[in-house]
């Protein structure tokens, strides 16, 4: 019997049908492999930015709870007290109260040049990239207080902490203004006297620190002096100016006729870690 010689064009081609499931096979797993990188790492980024937000807004309500600290021991002389903060995704600053970080704090009476007072003070400061809080580059809002250096209510907090955006950070900066108020009249022999408090909180700090993780900031109390003006003569009015780092604002007060003298009270809070 004649033996029938297999065509080699016969053989590659069923080499072909063989080899195609497991070259198919090969791009899908490669495609699968892509896919679930390209996947995770965009869940994970989203993941990243969700915490960083979250961080944001936790780290807002500390802010809150360190104001309270602070203005709680203000005029505690000692007192101490503190707020735990949670930082990966951003920085929280110590500012301290010196000419090369620090903010100058000018207060000076318009109609009484010798009564003023100026000293650097600190302040706190937390930023965060925009990668995980994009709030405009033009944004620019305040958790305590307003743009006003001074207030001249028993109401108004000193408390000053606003957000803001600018060169890829949004940034929340914790300081404090001066309050100025009327405290009383007093008839002495016979004259009356106005008696008018200026009273302002000092943030001090021994150097420029940044901080990451868990820890607690503490404010304590490191001193309370009163500087005191005049008695001078007045003539129902006195306008008092509050330069803080270049922002400023003032405030009237009516005065009875008679005598002035201005109190100066500077509570002096270290914050540490």
């Amino acid at each position: 019997m004649r033996r029938v010689k297999k065509s080699p064009y016969n053989r590659l081609r069923k080499n072909k049908k063989a080899a195609s499931p497991a070259i198919s096979m090969v791009i899908i797993t490669a495609v699968t492999v892509v896919l679930v990188l390209v996947t995770g790492n965009y869940a994970y980024q989203v993941l990243e930015r969700q915490q960083g937000a979250s961080e944001f807004e936790t780290v807002k309500k500390s802010i809150l709870v360190f104001d309270d600290a602070v203005r709680d021991v203000a005029w505690d002389l000692g007192g101490s007290r503190s707020a735990r903060f949670t930082v990966n995704y951003g920085g929280l600053e110590i500012i301290p109260n010196n000419a090369e970080k620090g903010l100058l704090l000018n207060v000076s009476v318009a109609e009484y040049p010798d009564a003023n007072y100026s000293y650097y003070t600190g302040y706190i400061r937390y930023s965060i990239s925009t990668n995980y809080v994009n709030l405009g580059n033009v944004h620019e809002s305040y958790i305590l207080g307003d743009n006003r250096t001074v207030v001249s209510s028993g109401t108004e907090s000193l408390s000053q902490a606003f957000i803001k955006q600018e060169s890829g950070r949004v940034i929340i900066t914790l300081g404090y203004r001066v309050r100025v108020m009327r405290t009383s009249v007093v008839k002495v022999g016979n004259n009356i006297v106005n008696y008018v408090d200026i009273s302002i909180i000092k943030i001090t700090a021994t150097k420029w620190s940044t901080y990451t993780g868990d820890f607690d900031l503490v404010a304590r109390n490191t001193g309370i002096t009163t500087k005191s003006y005049g008695p001078y003569n007045t003539n129902g009015i006195c306008n008092v100016s509050v330069n803080i780092g270049g922002s400023s604002s003032s405030a009237t007060m009516n005065l009875e006729p008679g005598k002035v003298v201005f109190n100066f009270v500077i509570a002096e809070v270290q914050v540490t870690t």
